[in-house]
């Protein structure tokens, strides 16, 4: 938990897997769905793993970000996160996500991308959250 919180937000989901999510503003307001290799109907919808690649990517990518303004090293505009989120049955009860981070940090030298990288995963909160249960090693691309 930080130290002081400097923002809060909230969502609500409803009906699950097969219903809605809003956030508190209502900015956020997404029809969920279950794909089709859990069982689902697949549909329009989007879902939790979904949503969570987005934020740990978006997350990720703005804490490599904020150690390279910090560090007055210039970033491509076209450097990125691709977060992989994957759901399957956990080994001891029901089921666990698995994850891995794609970076790409064009024009970089590879040791300076590596260090950013390095940097950011014991920067992020997504990183932080995810520490001791998940095994995530990002990987530049």
């Amino acid at each position: 938990m930080p130290v002081s919180t400097l923002y809060t937000t909230s969502a609500t989901a409803s009906s699950g897997r097969e219903g809605r999510a809003v956030s508190e503003d209502g900015t956020l307001d997404v029809t969920l769905s279950t794909p089709k290799e859990l069982g689902g109907a697949g549909g329009d919808g989007t879902n939790p793993e979904q949503l969570f690649a987005a934020g740990y990517a978006a997350c990720f990518l703005s804490a490599i970000k904020f150690i390279a303004m910090q560090q007055k090293i210039a970033l491509s505009p076209d450097a990125s996160v691709k977060a992989i989120v994957g759901i399957g049955p956990h080994e001891v009860v029901g089921f666990g996500l698995d994850v891995d981070l794609e970076v790409s940090l064009p024009g970089l030298d590879a040791a300076v991308a590596e260090k950013l990288v390095e940097t950011a995963h014991s920067t992020c909160p997504y990183s932080h959250a995810t520490r001791g249960s998940l095994d995530i090693t990002p990987k530049l691309v």
